[in-house]
């Protein structure tokens, strides 16, 4: 008897030891290969990263012979640095948050922010569009990977109106040009922009305005598929979960590639070409129609919230009120014909047009706050 109650015992013993000799099955991959070649594929990223502006300096100044300091060099080095770092994070983001999406159960997060903690949300939104470091094309990236993730739009909007605003360079030079008072204005005018655009977004449904692929998308969500037939959760494995966030990234990459290169383009000319003093000299008489103007005038216009402080600076100085300066360089960071041609590829008009006069509305408010309040900030 005790020989024979010790096969069934022996036999599963040595399943269970093939089961960890065995070769991993068609689609299963080690997990030290996977994230090993994810390593070096990082590295490579961080490496094309790092040398973007060099290669496009070089491109723009030693083989296209183009003299440094010249409009039509400075719009050619934008142009090739901008789309290369675009789309360089576009492909990161997109895989890196379908990748998260395919292994986390987002929903969780999504009912978390959904619910009675919406303005947390809203804060969440707005706190993190400052701490990271992108402007308005390259927070699209991150945008779609929110929205994929259905994290709600208005939490969404108050990241991408956010993002482009504030940095941590962009607050280090503020300080010390135009000082404390002026700076912690900045970054409290930024956050609140954002949530407010995020609460409004909410309010009348926005996310039904998406295009319908990208609703598609959210709809697909890996999250719904977790559960089988038996009602047991199932994992995706490595190679699943490497699978949907390769297509993922490949559909929504082919989508706006070719968007993003005219875009920049269009950016490009806009910055090299557009002269500031113009601004100054037609907008500095602090007329109240002077603020809606110098944000529909800046909203065009393309550049970063560190390249926009040294030209608030300069229009501060040449007499143009501190309200419709913070107006119109706030409408130039935070949205750009660059933008609106990328976003067109996953918003219908309506989201683009609620976007964007969302922006005009809420800056003007703030130009012409700050216009009556100027005295107490200098």
């Amino acid at each position: 008897m005790a020989t024979c109650c010790s096969q069934p015992s022996e036999e599963v013993h040595n399943n269970h030891a093939d089961s960890h000799t065995q070769p991993p099955t068609p689609g299963q991959v080690h997990i030290y290969t996977y994230f090993g070649t994810g390593i070096v594929i990082l590295a490579l990223w961080w490496l094309a990263y790092s040398a973007n502006r060099h290669v496009a300096d070089w491109i723009s100044y030693h083989l296209f012979s183009l003299p440094q300091g010249s409009r039509l060099g400075a719009a050619i080095q934008f142009f090739f640095y901008d789309t290369v770092k675009i789309l360089l994070l576009l492909i990161l983001m997109v895989y890196v948050i379908g990748w998260l999406r395919a292994s986390l159960q987002v929903e969780r997060v999504r009912d978390y922010l959904a619910g009675k903690r919406r303005a947390i949300g809203y804060f969440f939104g707005s706190a993190f569009g400052a701490i990271t470091p992108f402007c308005s094309c390259s927070s699209i990236p991150l945008f779609l990977g929110f929205t994929t993730a259905r994290i709600p739009i208005g939490i969404t909007m108050a990241f991408l109106i956010t993002s482009p605003l504030i940095n941590e360079i962009a607050v280090v030079l503020l300080w010390g040009l135009l000082g404390w008072k002026f700076t912690l204005v900045y970054i409290a005018v930024g956050m609140f922009a954002g949530a407010l655009g995020g609460i409004i977004m909410d309010a009348v449904r926005a996310e039904r305005w998406l295009q319908s692929f990208l609703l598609d998308t959210i709809q697909s969500s890996p999250v719904h598929a977790q559960i089988d037939k038996n009602g047991q959760i199932h994992r995706m494995g490595l190679m699943e979960r490497h699978n949907f966030a390769l297509a993922e990234t490949s559909s929504i990459v082919r989508r706006v590639w070719t968007w993003v290169i005219i875009g920049v383009g269009l950016g490009a000319a806009l910055h090299g070409f557009v002269p500031e003093d113009w601004f100054a000299n037609n907008l500095g008489a602090g007329q109240w129609w002077s603020v809606p103007v110098a944000v529909a005038l800046g909203i065009p216009l393309y550049t970063n919230v560190t390249g926009i402080v040294p030209v608030m600076e300069s229009l501060l100085m040449k007499g143009l009120p501190v309200g419709t300066t913070l107006a119109f360089c706030m409408a130039t960071v935070a949205a750009s014909l660059p933008e609106v041609f990328m976003l067109k590829q996953v918003m219908r008009w309506q989201l683009l047009a609620l976007f964007l006069g969302v922006l005009l509305v809420i800056f003007t408010l703030v130009g012409w706050f700050f216009n009556a309040i100027q005295h107490l900030i200098f």
